[in-house]
């Protein structure tokens, strides 16, 4: 789907869907003003009515639009002006994106919100706009003969009266588009069922984004993981069948001397739990688990596509978790790539097993700042909710950079604590440390397990458990694979860029 920019009056663009973004209050905007005489004055009768109120996600179709070159008004509610966000306004487009994009073959035309906020500039509105259209007509339906979802035909981003020149909008709109890309990705990877996505295949796919974008790519096979020392992961490996892979991949967009990031997925591609079988309700949507490693592939493909001024350097690893005669065990001592001994009190704590020997890696190598991302405790999800990625950093001019980017791209990101007494939930009399610790702050605990193996690099954990997936449809989100956190990634190395 390509998204193009038109600068023409509302009424003059020709669509099967003219969606027109309106703020809670008695007046319309300019644009919003012009459009509704050439209704004839219907948006107003509606707004008089109270039909029209535009509350938040409001949404209000006139199915036939006589006056106008649209064959239909949709109307979609932002709240009051001032309050608006990017959060905000994106839940309110996505809601009425989706709604069209529910129908085949449609031609959409979505208006910039006029009067927004001086945050939101128009360039910034411009590629919104476009990351909205690629993502809300995108489905989880992957393998269904009737899917819900479609992409549109046709799709503008208008834009009257702009003081912004066209090329710079369009590239705006561009922007946008490879940003919504960049997030199906992520969304496809999650929501392809797990005897397709295991580490052999998501390899492949790496393998494919790093030739299709000319990026180095290093895929690490058992006998390699063996030679680097990566034993914490191929323990978690040994009860599968599927083997074992790490990936390695580098973008460089900028000088030798320019600063490095790196970003570090976890990948188990299904979990079970091992010997510590998860019930059936907690294994079914465990194909997602692999989110971390799919949000790392999304963000670097989008990073290489925009073609940003930044070095990158992004590292998954991949596995399964099963149950079987060669399982690793409750009572073994896992030796990691940098020496640390772990006691295994519970195999379904696995995915930071995996991210001690890929983070050991990481930090050896000549990187100036590391994020992981992984779906990583329920406890997190107990904390925070469904809708929060909590963050945990052993560096807090690193993170307040990383809740920056967040910030500008509306998702919700909250910091937690890591005082150190959580390290005494670690201790173990066997090992140098127990792979998880009690129920009582288990997302803490967790990412001071990981902090054992960053070194001194500046670390930011994001613990994606809650956010990555979601098990059912809301009016402004799909279920299934959400695509949390790449446009934040993005946003990040943007402004390393800067």
């Amino acid at each position: 789907m390509q998204i193009t920019l038109s600068t023409d009056p509302l009424a003059a663009i020709d669509t099967d869907w003219l969606v027109v973004p309106v703020f809670e209050s008695s007046e319309f905007s300019h644009h919003v003003d012009v459009l509704n005489t050439a209704l004839g004055g219907l948006l107003a009768d509606l707004r008089e009515r109270g039909d029209l109120t535009g509350k938040p996600a409001e949404i209000v179709t006139l199915p036939v639009a006589p006056g106008i070159a649209a064959e239909r008004v949709l109307t979609v509610g932002l709240g009051p002006a001032a309050s608006l966000s990017v959060e905000s306004l994106e839940r309110a487009l996505l809601t009425a994106i989706r709604q069209v994009s529910s129908h085949k073959d449609q031609r959409i035309a979505v208006a910039l919100p006029p009067d927004a906020p001086s945050s939101l500039e128009p360039l910034l509105l411009a590629q919104i706009v476009a990351t909205d259209l690629v993502v809300g007509s995108s489905g989880q339906g992957l393998y269904q003969a009737e899917t819900s979802r479609f992409p549109f035909a046709q799709a503008l981003v208008a834009a009257p009266g702009s003081a912004d020149s066209q090329d710079e909008l369009q590239h705006a709109v561009q922007r946008g588009e490879v940003i919504g890309e960049a997030v199906n990705l992520t969304r496809e990877l999650v929501n392809r069922h797990p005897g397709e996505v295991y580490p052999e295949t998501f390899a492949q796919r790496c393998a494919q984004v790093a030739s299709e974008l000319h990026l180095q790519c290093d895929i690490f096979d058992e006998p390699r993981l063996k030679l680097e020392r990566m034993h914490a992961l191929l323990a978690v490996a040994r009860g599968s069948e599927r083997p074992p892979r790490a990936v390695v991949m580098k973008y460089n967009g900028a000088g030798q001397d320019a600063p490095t990031i790196a970003l570090v997925g976890k990948g188990v591609t299904f979990d079970s739990g091992g010997l510590s079988l998860k019930p059936s309700d907690g294994m079914k949507s465990m194909k997602a688990d692999m989110a971390g490693a799919a949000t790392v592939l999304g963000a670097l493909y989008g990073i290489a596509r925009l073609k940003l001024p930044v070095n990158v350097v992004a590292a998954v690893g991949l596995v399964e978790n099963m149950p079987s005669g060669s399982s690793y065990k409750l009572g073994e001592v896992l030796q990691a790539r940098n020496g640390v001994t772990i006691e295994v009190l519970n195999t379904d704590a696995e995915g930071r097993l995996v991210l001690a020997d890929i983070l050991s890696y990481i930090s050896e190598q000549d990187v100036d700042g590391i994020i992981d991302l992984a779906t990583l405790t329920g406890a997190c999800v107990v904390a925070l909710g469904e809708e929060v990625t909590g963050a945990f950093t052993n560096n807090d001019e690193w993170c307040q950079r990383l809740l920056g980017a967040a910030q500008q791209t509306g998702e919700p990101v909250w910091q937690m604590p890591m005082f150190d007494s959580f390290n005494e939930q670690l201790k173990c009399d066997v090992a140098d440390v127990k792979n998880i610790g009690t129920r009582w702050g288990g997302a803490v605990t967790a990412a001071k397990f990981l902090e054992r193996f960053v070194a001194d690099k500046p670390w930011v954990h994001l613990d994606i458990a809650g956010p990555a997936y979601a098990e059912s449809s809301k009016p402004h989100r799909e279920g299934g694979g959400t695509g949390a956190m790449v446009r934040t990634l993005i946003a990040l190395a943007e402004t390393d860029a800067d």
